[in-house]
């Protein structure tokens, strides 16, 4: 049988009022008591209070559960993810809290269990699919819950802080369109649920599974309507990830076939950084031979000349957090859509004479 409070109570002789203390009041006992409650539990075997059962008892578990459907180190590589959750942190620490980041697979079985056994006082959900098995997981756990992504315009339930993603894109896609440019490639992750790096025919943008790919491409297909331009006119790659490499990869697709685009638009600067890349090992010239936009605005496309969407992932995190911990009393000021700017840098230029 497993050691318990009570076990170790028992052993020095107090009550488990006095063994709790230990571990969570040590100022209430004498250093010389502690000791001795500690060497008990030592030899017994017991290694302190259950955490899930004391917060379940204190009424808050003091942690933020942030779920994304991708690898654990992808929170750390990518740089826009690492300011959203710099500012999650700055507001749980406020909070005394702490972030549970939760990578969740595509098995709906697994996900939904890592989902109902964490120990949170809420849920954000950072870049996850609208299929995907825990969301609804997350949704039946009853807890808070802050989106950057407005599904449906959002439940009651759930707070929002994002942007208009399909206004961005629109802003930029009508940026090419002035410049001249009616042949174009798009590239984007999540297009379709497998993970391929792979050309991809899009009869509606309003159908695909993933909200940020859905809204971005739904605004460059209006833009680039507004000329005469159709879905079935633009070379659409959908890319394996989103990476400076898969985006060196999925523009390898439409680089090296003639017609070539005269511009390439990228729902994230991490896989217009690698259009970038392909352009340099091809001698081609981004401005000049082939226009490049991204979306994010992380600290290396200003130094690769990209132009690029603007939008304040830290803001985001930070409000994102404070929705959760902290929330305003009137549900109309738990939707908060922040700015974005498209910043015109030396990527994009006049669309050149082929």
């Amino acid at each position: 049988m497993n050691p318990t409070l009570q076990t170790v109570a028992d052993a020095v002789g107090v009550s488990r009022s006095t063994v709790s203390n230990a571990y969570s009041r040590p100022d209430q006992l004498s250093p010389q008591l502690r000791e001795k409650i500690f060497e008990a539990a030592r030899q017994l075997g017991y290694s302190g209070p259950n955490p899930a059962a004391r917060s379940l008892r204190k009424g808050r578990a003091g942690a933020i559960g942030v779920v994304f459907s991708d690898t654990l180190s992808y929170a750390f590589t990518d740089p826009y993810a690492v300011q959203y959750l710099r500012g999650l942190a700055q507001t749980a620490e406020l909070h005394e809290s702490g972030l549970l980041l939760m990578p969740v697979s595509k098995d709906g079985e697994a996900s939904s269990a890592t989902v109902n056994n964490a120990v949170v006082d809420g849920f954000c959900i950072y870049c996850l699919p609208d299929w995907h098995p825990s969301f609804h997981a997350i949704q039946a756990r009853g807890l808070p819950i802050v989106s950057t992504e407005l599904r449906d315009q959002g439940s009651a339930e759930t707070s929002f802080v994002g942007i208009d993603e399909a206004a961005a894109t629109r802003a930029a896609g009508r940026h090419l369109t002035a410049l001249g440019h009616r042949r174009v490639a798009l590239i984007a992750d999540w297009i379709i649920p497998e993970r391929e790096t792979r050309l991809v025919t899009v009869s509606d943008a309003g159908e695909l599974p993933y909200y940020t790919t859905r809204e971005r491409l739904r605004g460059y297909r209006e833009a680039l309507g507004e000329v005469g331009v159709g879905w079935p006119q633009i070379q659409t790659v959908n890319a394996a990830q989103n990476s400076r490499e898969a985006g060196a990869d999925a523009a390898g697709h439409v680089l090296d076939h003639a017609p070539r685009p005269t511009a390439i638009m990228a729902v994230t600067d991490l896989l217009a950084l690698g259009v970038l890349d392909a352009l340099a090992a091809r001698g081609l010239r981004p401005g000049r031979d082939v226009s490049v936009i991204g979306f994010d605005d992380i600290p290396d496309a200003a130094a690769a000349r990209l132009t690029t969407i603007s939008q304040p992932a830290l803001e985001k995190g930070r409000l994102a957090g404070t929705l959760l911990l902290d929330p305003p009393a009137d549900p109309a000021e738990r939707r908060i859509v922040l700015p974005t700017r498209l910043r015109v840098r030396a990527s994009t230029g006049p669309a050149p004479d082929q």
